[in-house]
């Protein structure tokens, strides 16, 4: 995940590698999203995989904006924004205040701000920014609790066991871009600085490790700087009599952080289990060959080259030390028509993710003391498909396709370290079929579905499931705009099905679906609108995982249990915008 060239996912992070937390953006200064699926494209890098999102922001709003908003549960929220001309280009700046406590027996008591600011020029051929974002973050929270507790009147669905669980977490950047677009080429330069903190309290097993203290841990993602460089050249060639466009960059990336973990009692300090200094280096070059081989025959070759270096200072000698590594993709994509509305199209490609620093070096399990082996700091991705993209009526885009990814090591999570560890490697092999159907200029509707088989690789029959690996997801929904005064809907399905808990498959989640609706009314520069929040009341869960944990009263070993966090219930929340 990027914003305006900036990365969002986080490697050697305290919570887990590659860390992505996106709350930060103010939604209503978002311009668009550009996604890829597969691990395709030779500019994305570590963790790309799967695919990437980029998000880009405004330069410049008609009119300004104000916008607030009250609901059940502590629920409040403006946001304001506004653009002007200023130092011969235009100046954007927007700020958002949260507060929200939630369904929960001990409030969430959130407080968030965040703000932007952008200087941007525009002139014939060339684009300048300037981009400021700032974002401070502080809540209580409830994470997820054993069914048992629940079943048994101890705690309410919304309760919980260890009241003194939640965290504080900033974001503030800078970074610039300069854009030139000419007639025979194109170029464009990214330089960011990001500082970045994290203080999170969690607790997921509560007295099974700790039966005196409890077992809360602590995890501190402390003054993190990231820093980096991106550069990108387009040059349209012309071979043959053939069109081609030739793209060629170089992408530099720095992390600078102390990563601790620490168990703690209330938010007490019990004792360090370890903590960490790590500089992390990447830096990735890359080229992408697009041909234009006749009207419905196209070819896209990439490669990307990544280099890496870690290294690791450690409160523990044996854990201290430097890793490299270096990593090759090829990727090729194969696209003909289009046919009567429809494009046919083949990808395959290699990719990577990255491990988390402190493995590469680590030899001394922190906690047992027993030796261990360091793990690879870069792990091999391989990724297929093959579909098609059609227009088969006037108003209608589908998509579908058929999709295949190998990783050499799984990431998973890990109830009693909190965090996610690698595994065995894995195969996913999938269907995804999107529609966005415009019935009309005012009324859409869209149904994305998609069916996984997820397994390891290399290990006995029937223990190959992946635990958390979703197996069907439908997104569906429909909407009404007026075009101009009058009023407005929309309707939003999600449905996550059954799951995998463990890897023997016989513990396995609960399917979730759950409904949104959003009513309102336009008039001029007002929008006046009401959002009925799991408009059915679906007692489901946003978490579910299978774990052992321990409870008062219970055996020193621990039960093992479903642990969820419950999806909030029904609630309303009323919003009035204007653009003056």
């Amino acid at each position: 995940t990027r914003i305006e060239g900036m990365p969002v996912n986080v490697p050697t992070h305290a919570h887990g590698q590659g860390y992505t937390d996106l709350n930060f953006i103010i939604p209503e200064l978002v311009d668009h999203v550009e996604y890829s699926l597969g691990n395709y494209y030779a500019e994305i890098g570590d963790f790309g995989s799967a695919g990437g999102a980029h998000l880009r922001l405004r330069r410049t709003l008609d009119r300004p904006l104000f916008s607030a908003g009250l609901g059940e549960n502590g629920f409040a929220r403006a946001v304001a924004a506004a653009s002007a001309a200023a130092g011969g280009g235009t100046l954007l700046a927007g700020a958002e205040v949260k507060g929200y406590d939630g369904p929960w027996e001990k409030p969430q008591d959130l407080r968030k701000l965040s703000g932007m600011a952008r200087w941007s020029r525009e002139r014939p051929g060339s684009v300048v920014s300037l981009l400021a974002l700032a974002y401070h973050n502080r809540w209580q929270s409830s994470d997820q609790i054993p069914l048992r507790a629940v079943q048994s009147g101890q705690i309410g669905r919304f309760g919980q066991l260890d009241p003194t669980l939640g965290g504080e977490s900033s974001r503030y950047s800078l970074s610039g871009t300069w854009m030139r677009i000419g007639s025979s080429s194109s170029q464009r330069v990214d330089a960011y600085a990001i500082h970045y903190d994290l203080d999170l309290f969690s607790n997921f097993t509560f007295l099974l490790d700790e039966p005196s203290t409890g077992d809360q841990i602590r995890q501190r993602d402390r003054g993190r700087w990231t820093t980096g460089l991106n550069l990108a050249h387009v040059q349209p060639l012309d071979l043959g009599g053939r069109d081609h466009r030739l793209t060629v960059g170089l992408q530099v990336r720095r992390d600078d952080a102390d990563v601790t973990l620490s168990r703690t009692a209330q938010r007490t300090p019990v004792r360090v289990v370890r903590s960490d200094q790590v500089t992390q280096w990447g830096s990735g070059l890359f080229g992408e060959l697009v041909s234009e081989w006749s009207p419905v025959f196209r070819t896209t070759f990439g490669v990307r080259g990544d280099d890496y270096r870690f290294d690791v200072t450690s409160d523990r000698p044996q854990n201290s030390g430097t890793a490299n590594d270096r990593i090759v993709s090829p990727k090729i994509s194969l696209a003909f028509g289009p046919f009567a509305g429809t494009e046919l199209y083949v990808s395959g490609g290699l990719g990577f993710h990255s491990n988390d620093a402190r493995g590469t070096v680590a030899t001394i399990d922190p906690v047992t003391e027993e030796a261990i082996d360091p793990v690879d700091p870069l792990v091999r991705s391989r990724g297929a498909e093959i579909g098609f993209r059609s227009t088969p009526v006037t108003g209608l885009r589908s998509t579908f396709a058929l999709w295949a990814i190998e990783l050499d090591s799984e990431l998973l999570f890990v109830g009693d370290a909190g965090t996610t560890e690698p595994s065995d490697g894995s195969r996913r092999v999938g269907v995804t079929f999107a529609n966005f159907y415009r019935f009309s200029p005012r009324v859409t509707a869209d149904l994305d579905v998609s069916f996984t088989r997820a397994r390891f690789l290399d290990v006995d029959e029937g223990q190959d499931r992946i635990p958390g690996a979703l197996e069907n997801v439908v997104a569906a929904g429909v909407a009404w705009e007026p075009g101009g005064d009058g009023p407005f809907a929309a309707l939003r399905l999600r449905h996550f099905g059954a799951y995998p808990l463990i890897e023997d498959d016989s513990e396995r989640a609960r399917p979730t679906s759950l409904v949104n609706l959003n009513l309102g009314w336009q008039r001029g520069p007002a929008r006046l609108g009401v959002a009925f929040l799991n408009l059915l009341d679906a007692e489901d869960s946003d978490i579910q995982y299978f774990y052992g944990s321990r409870l008062t009263g219970e055996p020193v070993d621990g039960v093992e249990d479903l642990h969820f966090h419950p999806a909030e219930p029904r609630q309303v929340r009323v919003t009035l915008s204007w653009g003056f």
